[in-house]
């Protein structure tokens, strides 16, 4: 079938694309664990129905046409053939249920930001602006329960109903980040990542820290907030190197 029939066939196709392009350069950036991370989009007004990768499914081969359509008020979701991950419908079907704001969910195992998970202070001071973009806009679960199932789902999802928090640092596990799109969603991803990365790197000099004040921490995070067209920009040019290397993530 060609793009133009995909098109023509698969509905939500714009997002399908967008968030297929995100899993496509999380997995080049080494940021997933190989078949064990996942995203998810809502696509409907309240958020219950929405897209997810296939079980299973390695990042480096998900299309925006083989993503899964889903309805997080499906009882019946885990007993068809196409079956989504459990430990993913209930970690994303419970917050997409409960948190109609969290219109993009992705949850990995990155290097860094799980290593600021398994610290007994999983706090990320601002130290510098990558850090201050996520000062007062991040919880840390300290809970950690097990594997993901509706239940651990649930407890998560609570959480995360304030919609001012836009990551949680899963304590002994890793992080969890929503956003308005796949655009926005991923470049706090990635922004999370680096942040974490500079704390971790800063922390093994040994040295004492240059930490920025709570009013210009607060600054900063307004400020990157704010900033026009970031997001969208960062997956515009993400779509067009994939593009010129002729991925097949569109497909």
């Amino acid at each position: 079938m060609s793009v133009t029939q995909l098109k023509a066939n698969i509905g939500h196709w714009q997002d399908r694309v967008d968030l297929a392009a995100t899993f496509r350069w999380t997995e080049r950036l080494n940021m997933h664990e190989g078949v064990a991370n996942h995203f998810s989009l809502a696509v409907n007004d309240d958020g219950t129905q929405f897209l997810m990768n296939a079980n299973q499914m390695h990042f480096a081969r998900i299309t925006a046409s083989n993503l899964l359509l889903l309805d997080a008020n499906d009882p019946s979701t885990l007993e068809g053939p196409d079956a989504p991950d459990p430990t993913a419908w209930g970690l994303h079907g419970s917050i997409h249920r409960a948190c109609p704001h969290a219109r993009c969910v992705m949850h990995v195992h990155s290097i860094h930001a799980t290593v600021l998970a398994s610290l007994a202070d999983s706090n990320l001071p601002p130290i510098d602006q990558n850090t201050a973009t996520f000062y007062g806009r991040y919880v840390i679960d300290d809970s950690y329960g097990g594997l993901a199932f509706e239940e651990e789902g649930t407890r998560c999802a609570k959480m995360l109903s304030d919609p001012r928090i836009k990551v949680m640092i899963m304590g002994n596990h890793g992080v969890l980040v929503i956003g308005r799109d796949p655009a926005d969603a991923f470049n706090r991803l990635y922004y999370f990542e680096r942040a974490a990365e500079t704390y971790i790197r800063a922390l093994q000099t040994g040295r004492p820290l240059r930490v920025l004040s709570h009013e210009i921490a607060e600054k900063t995070a307004q400020e990157l907030e704010d900033y026009p067209g970031q997001a969208e920009a960062h997956l515009r040019e993400i779509k067009s190197i994939l593009d010129s290397e002729g991925s097949s993530y569109a497909s």
